[in-house]
């Protein structure tokens, strides 16, 4: 099996539980998933959030996935429990289809590490 095939595999049962989970089966997008791992990897996953917080959610997610690949590191939690990364590369410049695949094979690769899929 390809290795774009699998990922594609592996996504789309991933979208499923998560929305099944989630979202009463309505398919979650990309943004959805990345903040579901923002709260997540804060821990504080039973309160409101407001518009900058979910930005920020969104931020700590993204830090959190392309950590593995060395774009970022963590840093500390601040007195808040939030998690900062500092900035280790930056981003090369990619497409926005290039984009959506990085993140894409990021969540995969998170959720094969938490035993969500297989």
């Amino acid at each position: 099996m390809s290795r774009d095939t699998q990922l594609k595999e592996r996504w789309e049962r991933l979208v499923d539980i998560l929305s099944n989970q989630f979202s009463q089966g309505e398919d979650l997008d990309l943004d959805a998933i990345i903040y579901l791992i923002g709260v997540q990897e804060l821990g504080k996953v039973h309160r409101e959030y407001k518009k900058d917080e979910k930005l920020n959610l969104m931020h700590i997610a993204i830090c959190r996935l392309l950590e593995p690949y060395g774009f970022y590191e963590f840093d500390y939690f601040d007195e808040d429990g939030w998690p900062h990364y500092i900035v280790k590369e930056q981003l090369p410049s990619l497409k926005a289809g290039e984009q959506s695949v990085l993140m894409k094979e990021a969540i995969v690769n998170y959720f094969l590490e938490r035993e969500v899929i297989d």
